[in-house]
């Protein structure tokens, strides 16, 4: 099994797939070994992954030049190939099976179960799995009513960020009485650093087809829609080929199963814009209007796509619903804490060792998911925050690393779930730049519509430009914060409610490094060390304001008025000569 997800073909898999293929012919093997394109098996930052069955043993980081030495040891002789073996870094030991790894323990997967098992692009091995078992058991057994109260007492709430109860809403849509309405997939995946949604798709599309069209049944829809971002091509592709092998086995169209339900599919591609994550804008996406979000009520339950009533939910929401039907909603309900049910995935990023996708139960405290699963800091350095919930969330310091991992519990000390985006942050980072990235995100993504999102980002935005180019007021803090509450209270959409959140959740934990910008304490631009400077000259050949003078072998300047603090010197010098701001 090859790794197939976007990290791992950027990573060149598929010529490794290819290679491997190559020299299992040259062995004579080629009919008795295959070599199957799997979807994403999270550990990314450790990708290309093979793991070989059924020996169950787990290669990382193998490039196409590996493909001979696993073919003719492990292969041909029965021999692991040591060196490409995951090593712990506490204990110094290989690890050959991915059960041994610190990064797998803790997790439970169930929106990721099939992904790294399946080939996506095969609709027998989704069927192997009892794919579209739980599609046959609702449309043959059980009422609409039925679907909605199983959803409904699994506890199942929505993944994308709200956290409504799934149930509820499909109850909602399934009691407005039309002759037609609309089911639609949100896989506009928009958060910085999250590729939850996309994984799922790439690795076990049938999962989502089969969901909708559970969901469809259960609402009263026959014709479903995936808006899904055009950036995705891989995950495009392997929908619309599972997409087709479903209506060639007849999964999807008109009388499945026999039982007089038609459903279809069809994908709408979106153009990448984040307020597309907000249901109304998708939905007007969707029609060919302009993305932007429209004043509640009316809900899309009632009048949504085409003014029909219409069900949204996000990619992992979907990839729920079947394990629920077939397991029962007490098993999922049994999973997570009181208020939140189940599973969540993360894509877990930044300063830490294990990056990658984590599916862990709701519960589990932000300590165990960046120190058990995530391995801990990179290069050992100290903790300082966690983002969650990416542009719409907020900063999480070492003094709540123990929280529990639920809606309730993130929304109290400031934060959100979000999609899962989980974002570690270093000793190294710089806070007040950290809320100035998010909101130069949020600012250019606000579709308009609204003054307060429109221009209160803006002035949000401007005024950390101010303050980190060491111009800034304490008045400037104060009408900075006052702004953000004004935000928060009058912005038409989600995505300005929660713009300030970055900016109020740091200056309430890391106050003072606003101060020091203000103050004059902190250093805004980069400086070179005379006593560790060479005079290489890669500092000055990379900058790209040329503010760096010096002969060569001899310490060079850097003129801190023309400097723009872009980091190119700091990422040149291999001497430790260049001091960061």
């Amino acid at each position: 099994m090859v790794c197939g997800g976007t990290g791992c073909v950027a990573s060149r898999s598929e010529e490794l797939i290819d290679t491997l293929k190559s020299e299992l012919k040259t062995v004579g093997y080629d009919q008795e070994i295959k070599v199957v394109k799997t979807g994403c098996f999270g550990f990314c930052g450790q990708g290309p992954i093979v793991k070989i069955h059924p020996d169950n043993v787990f290669y990382v980081k193998v490039m196409p030049e590996d493909a001979g030495e696993i073919v003719a040891e492990h292969i041909v002789k029965g021999r692991t190939v040591e060196r490409l073996l995951f090593e712990d870094p506490e204990a110094k030991v290989k690890q050959d099976k991915h059960s041994q790894m610190n990064f797998y323990k803790k997790q439970y997967r169930i929106a990721l179960r099939n992904c790294g098992t399946i080939n996506p692009e095969d609709i027998n091995e989704y069927i192997a799995f009892r794919g579209y078992e739980a599609l046959g058991k609702v449309l043959t057994e059980m009422s609409p009513e039925d679907v909605i109260q199983t959803i409904k007492q699994a506890g199942l709430r929505g993944r994308g960020g709200g956290g409504f109860p799934t149930g509820l809403k499909w109850e909602l849509t399934y009691k407005e009485k039309n002759d037609e309405k609309y089911i639609i997939c949100n896989a506009d995946e928009g958060d910085p650093g999250a590729f939850m949604d996309r994984s799922i798709l790439e690795g076990d599309p049938h999962s989502v087809i089969e969901a909708m069209a559970i969901g469809g049944y259960a609402i009263g829809a026959n014709k479903g829609i995936v808006y899904i971002r055009a950036e995705y091509p891989l995950a495009i592709n392997r929908l619309k080929i599972a997409m087709n092998q479903a209506k060639e086995s007849g999964l999807l169209g008109k009388d499945i199963f026999g039982t007089g339900f038609d459903f279809d599919l069809e994908i709408r591609l979106g153009a990448g814009a984040f307020v597309c994550g907000e249901e109304t804008a998708l939905i007007h996406s969707v029609e060919g209007s302009r993305g932007e979000p429209t004043k509640k009520p009316p809900y899309p339950s009632v009048s949504g796509y085409k003014e029909k009533p219409t069900c949204v939910c996000n990619v992992e929401t979907y990839a729920n619903v079947c394990p629920i039907i077939l397991n029962g909603p007490e098993w999922f309900s049994s999973i997570g804490t009181e208020k939140s049910k189940g599973t969540k995935v993360f894509a877990l990023a930044g300063k830490v060792n294990n990056v990658g996708l984590v599916e862990v139960p709701m519960g589990t405290t932000l300590r165990e998911i960046i120190y058990d699963i995530g391995g801990g800091i990179y290069q050992d350095k100290e903790f300082k925050a966690v983002q969650t919930g990416g542009p719409s969330g907020g900063v999480i310091t070492s003094a709540d690393l123990d929280t529990p991992i639920d809606y309730e519990s993130l929304k109290a000390i400031g934060s959100m779930m979000g999609s899962g985006g989980m974002i570690v942050m270093d000793e190294d980072d710089d806070m007040v730049k950290i809320s100035k990235f998010y909101l130069e995100f949020t600012q250019e993504e606000s579709c308009g519509k609204c003054t307060p999102c429109r221009v209160g980002t803006r002035r949000l935005f401007e005024t950390l430009e101010k303050i980190t180019a060491g111009e800034g007021t304490m008045d400037d803090l104060d009408n900075m914060e006052q702004l953000c509450y004004m935000i928060k209270d009058s912005a038409l959409c989600g995505l300005g409610q929660t713009a300030p959140n970055p900016i109020l959740s740091t200056m309430n934990y890391f106050h003072q490094e606003y101060v020091d910008y203000v103050t004059g304490q902190k250093k805004t631009k980069y400086s070179i060390v005379e006593d560790k400077c060479i005079g290489c000259t890669a500092c000055a050949r990379k900058c790209p304001v040329d503010c760096i003078a010096g002969e060569v072998k001899k310490p060079h300047v850097i003129d801190e008025e023309a400097c723009i603090a872009c980091g190119a010197c700091y990422d040149a010098c291999k001497f430790d000569a260049v001091l960061k701001p």
